[in-house]
This record gives C-alpha cells, structure tokens and sequence, in this order.
C-alpha cells in the first residue's frame, strides 16, 4: 500500500511539474511576442504618423463643412424649411442680422465670408461690408439690409448659405471632378470655362505615362548592362547611377533650364552636329518637362530592375539557345518575364512620384504642362482652399490605388512564377 502511495505521490509531482513548465513556456512565449512588438513599434507609430494621418486628413478636409452652420447658426436654422424659390421672410433676415452681429464682434466673420465666397465670388465681400454696419441695422431687418445692399434681393446668396447647412459635404469632391452641387441637391455639370480639373487630371496622367515609358526604354538596358558586367563596371555603373541623389531637386531641375535654353548647351551642341540650323523651343513647353523628370525619376527604374536581373542565373538564355531558341526569342521567353517584378515595381515608383511633380513642370513647362500638384499646392498655400486642395489630393490618391493590383498582379507575393 505504502508503494502504491508513493507511486500517486510521484505522478501528482510529475503533473505539477508539467504545469509549472507549461507556465514557464507561456511568460516565455508572452515575453518573446512583448519584444516583437516592442521592436516594431517604432515603424507602427511611424506609419500612424506620417501615413494614415495625413490620409486621414486628406478625407476629413475633401468633405469636412462646419464653417457655415458653426458661425451662421441662426440663419442656417430659419433656412431649414425655406423653399428657395423667393427671397426669405423677416424672420431669416433677422436672424442673418443677429448672426452677423455676433460673427463681427468675435472676429470668426472672415473665416465663413472666405468659405462662402468659394462657391460665389463676391460672397466675402458681400458679408463683410454687411458685418461692419451689423450693429447699426434696426427692424425691420429685410428693408435694413436690402438698402444697404441690392444683393440681399440676390437667390443665389440665399441659396448658397442653405446649401451648407451641413458639417458635411460633396461639393469639393463634385468640384474636383468638374460638377456642381446645387443648394437643392441635385448635381450638374460645372460651366464648360470651369471645367479645368479632369483636363488637368489627365494632363498628369499622360504626363506621368510618358515619363513612365521613357524611363522603361532607357532604365531597362541600363540595368541589364549593370546585372551583366563585371563586379569592377558595375559598382562603378551604381555609382554614376545613383549620383544625381546627392544633388538636390531643384538644383537639378535648375540646371536644365541653363542646359536647354535657346542658348544652352544643348542647342549649341546640335547646330554644332548640323541636325538643326536654328535653336529650338526645348524650355517652357512639354519636351523641357519629359527631358528633367526622366533625367530625375530614372534611377527609380534602374534600380528595381537591376536588383532584379541580378539574381537571373546567366545560364537560362544559354540553355534557351542550347535547345535552339533564337536570341530574341530566348530573351522574350525566358528572361524578360523573369525580370517583371522588377520592371512593375520600377514602373510604380516612377508613375507615383511623377504623378506629384510640381517643382519641375512649374519651372520648366509653359502654362499648358502645370500638373495636378501645382493646382493643390495653390489651393493650400495662395487661396487657403483646403477643402478643395484635400479633394483633388485624394483623386490622385485613387488613381493611385487603382494601380496597385496590377502591382499585385507583377510583383506581389511571389511575382512572376514561369511554367
């Protein structure tokens, strides 16, 4: 009996000391996880910070509208139910007058004035010249204000203030896309003069598609000469490829307006060669723009083809010819599709950043060749239209995203697999 004791009492011990190490493994195993995390939660805050904040902001301000119905409460409210088909009532006035009272005292006046004046140019002024005589207008408010201004009598004023009288709104993403919202909701093409948005949207893309394929006919035999020469030539070859980082962009984008003006370098080297007997416009047109964004956004497209090609065994094209594929034939079968992944990920890189050029064309390209970045660095800077700035911001951000499953499709998980 006393054996069989013994023998429960070793199996109790051996149960507890299974526990205790299934413990142990468990803090081990939590430990282990705190430290990963621990160590990728620089790059987390990192992303939060400089990556979905600022696209959160660009959502936020595309539709964001509190000006109006934060600073013009009264008026907003006597709109609810106003028809819009005549001018408002005594009521709408009076409360237009106590709004405007209160808006000039606390200095928020310009603040609306500005947002209005957006959609109507001449709101601000409209509001302002209002805004300094508020604290003299007497009832009845609606004869006071008519005769200080014929505007007032004006639907289109009336219109635009219960038009937004939402903290929300689509009029900046309509406006992006060349349409207009109507105070009553409905949404009509904006005026064939101020349809210049989808013109400029597709200048861009163009723009970026050119420079694209012109990157790929140059970067392409680039990097296949880099992968393919000795190890001496090819860090020499990196080099020179990644010199023009070390110079800044504008210095860069500087140098060819000295370079391709009518007496530039290159002017004078071509009638020195014979090919042209007079200077050529090569600055301040759509030639100057391709020229400088190449010469820029080109090591994007050699690198990612390079890092590429350089892993491709030199002994595939050999067995293609060996079983007796012509050269062309061997390259377009087996080893340009290996080298996708890279020619897709160099084909993002370059179409992204060349989407937002702004420095470049401004400097180098006419009135015609402004890209959609310069139009969102004036509406952000000069006009304070952040509404409209974030709106177009964000259409470049889904012509954007719509690229990317065909980068998926090229250079996802795994990439091209032959065979």
């Amino acid at each position: 009996m006393a054996e069989r004791f013994a023998q429960l009492a070793d199996v109790a011990g051996n149960g507890d000391e299974r526990a205790s190490l299934g413990l142990k493994l468990r803090r081990a195993d939590r430990r282990r996880k705190l430290r990963a995390y621990g160590l990728i939660a620089p790059l987390f805050l990192f992303l939060i910070a400089f990556f979905l904040v600022p696209i959160g902001s660009v959502l936020y301000y595309a539709v964001a509208n509190p000006e109006v119905i934060e600073l013009l409460p009264r008026v907003t409210r006597a709109l609810a139910d106003w028809d819009g088909q005549e001018i408002p009532d005594e009521a709408a006035f009076a409360a237009l007058a106590e709004d405007l009272k209160a808006g000039y005292a606390d200095r928020t006046l310009p603040k609306v004035s500005l947002r209005l004046n957006y959609e109507v140019k001449g709101f601000r002024s409209l509001l302002m010249r209002a805004g300094r005589r508020a604290k003299r207008l007497e009832p009845p408010y609606k004869e006071a204000l008519l005769k200080a201004d014929q505007r007032w009598g004006d639907l289109i004023y009336w219109r635009t203030i219960k038009e937004n009288d939402s903290p929300v709104t689509l009029h900046y993403l309509l406006q992006a896309v060349d349409l207009d919202l109507q105070w009553d909701g409905s949404i009509k093409r904006a005026p064939p003069g101020q349809r210049i948005y989808i013109e400029n949207l597709g200048r861009t893309l163009w723009i970026a598609l050119v420079v694209t394929l012109v990157c790929i006919a140059l970067g392409y035999p680039v990097a296949f000469l880099i992968a393919n020469s000795p190890p001496r030539w090819t860090k020499i070859l990196i080099i020179l490829v990644l010199l023009p980082f070390w110079t800044s962009l504008l210095v860069r984008t500087a140098a060819w307006v000295i370079l391709l003006q009518r007496a530039g370098v290159v002017n004078d080297l071509l009638i020195s060669l014979g090919l042209i007997d007079e200077p050529v416009a090569l600055i301040f047109n759509r030639t100057g723009v391709y020229v400088a964004m190449v010469h820029i956004l080109l090591p994007f497209m050699i690198l990612p083809l390079y890092s590429v090609m350089k892993g491709i065994p030199g002994d595939h094209m050999r067995a293609a010819a060996s079983l007796g594929a012509k050269p062309w034939a061997a390259f377009f079968g087996v080893y340009f599709p290996q080298t996708l992944p890279g020619l897709a990920a160099g084909c993002l890189l370059v179409y992204v950043i060349a989407l937002g050029f702004y420095i470049t064309p401004m400097l180098i390209g006419g009135g015609g060749d402004q890209m959609l970045a310069y139009l969102i660095a004036e509406f952000a800077t000069n006009t304070a239209n952040w509404g409209l700035a974030a709106a177009l911001a964000l259409v470049l951000l889904v012509c954007i995203m719509v690229l990317y499953p065909l980068y998926q499709r090229f250079a996802g998980a795994g990439g091209m697999k032959l065979g």
